[in-house]
């Protein structure tokens, strides 16, 4: 990490040397929540619940960001990586159905060796990698054999939306190629008896206030590159941030309207494995709490 180049911003920080790179991030592991989550996709979260490790600090930085707390690095904890370790076995002891990894790429040295630390020690639950797809595909290839599962976001289309939202006009090639090497991973979707899923790829869509015809694109995109190969997420439960709050569009949440569309041109193209929300979801409810949660040893909280 002397001269990081682990996403594409390609930014040369000095992490080691203590500088924070575009991710917010130094050399220092740093973990927001560690705990069961239940609001990912059914075959995800099932009864019993996502193993959900929360790190610190992202590459993307949209500006419309639902986990701008952790994402900013304004929450989180530092640990090693053996502590982090611990944390994927202590979730498997309470019955996650998965480890869930949350923005995990700028620190993927770190989760490779604790994955590697883990899997030893007994780890035997599937690995899911939760990112944003803003991945270099080199840095994805060294996640082959220790994830099992990816769930990326596909955000935008558009260049020009891409720039305005996530200051990244390259984010539409760059999550293309990404999740191209994580279909190339793990290509066909695998579930075990209970319906949760075991291996594959889950690309997620959240759709924007304003922006169906961006939706609609990436859709089909998805469709007609992989058809039944991914499942497709499509999410309404944009919640409007404060940083946002004067915008048009992004100031408002998504109609009912706007996500009925969607739905309906998915069912229109023929996407049968996909998943839709239902119910109130835009709420920060939905947001968890990011007070380090899980990151501690019983023991060191005393």
């Amino acid at each position: 990490m002397s001269g990081c180049m682990l996403c594409p911003r390609a930014c040369g920080a000095d992490r080691e040397s203590g500088r924070r790179g575009r991710c917010g991030a130094d050399q220092e592991l740093q973990v927001a929540r560690a705990a069961l989550h239940m609001w990912e996709e059914p075959c995800i979260s099932g009864a019993e619940g996502s193993g959900a490790v929360f790190f610190s600090g992202c590459p993307l930085g949209c500006i419309y960001c639902q986990n701008r707390k952790i994402s900013r690095g304004e929450s989180g904890m530092v640990i090693s990586t053996g502590r982090l370790a611990e944390i994927f076995l202590e979730l498997q002891q309470q019955k996650a159905n998965n480890i869930n990894l949350v923005t995990a790429g700028h620190f993927l040295p770190q989760v490779i060796e604790a994955l590697s630390l883990a899997k030893g020690q007994g780890l035997k639950i599937p690995v899911v990698y939760n990112s944003s797809a803003y991945e270099k595909p080199e840095a994805l290839r060294r996640l082959d054999g220790l994830v099992d599962i990816y769930l990326p976001d596909f955000k935008y289309i558009s260049s020009e939306l891409a720039a305005a939202y996530s200051n990244a006009p390259d984010y539409p090639q760059v999550a293309a190629a990404a999740i191209r090497e994580m279909v190339r991973q793990r290509p066909e979707p695998q579930f075990d008896t209970r319906g949760i899923m075991t291996s594959g790829v889950i690309v997620r869509h959240l759709l924007l206030p304003g922006h169906v015809r961006e939706a609609k694109q990436i859709i089909r995109y998805l469709h007609e590159e992989y058809g039944n190969r991914i499942y497709i997420s499509m999410m309404n439960q944009y919640t409007p941030m404060e940083d946002v709050a004067g915008d048009l569009l992004l100031g408002r949440r998504v109609t009912k309207r706007e996500y009925e569309r969607l739905l309906a041109f998915a069912e229109q193209l023929g996407v049968e494995q996909g998943f839709y929300q239902e119910g109130e979801t835009a709420k920060e409810s939905f947001i968890p709490e990011f007070g380090c949660q899980g990151v501690l040893k019983e023991e060191d909280k005393k």
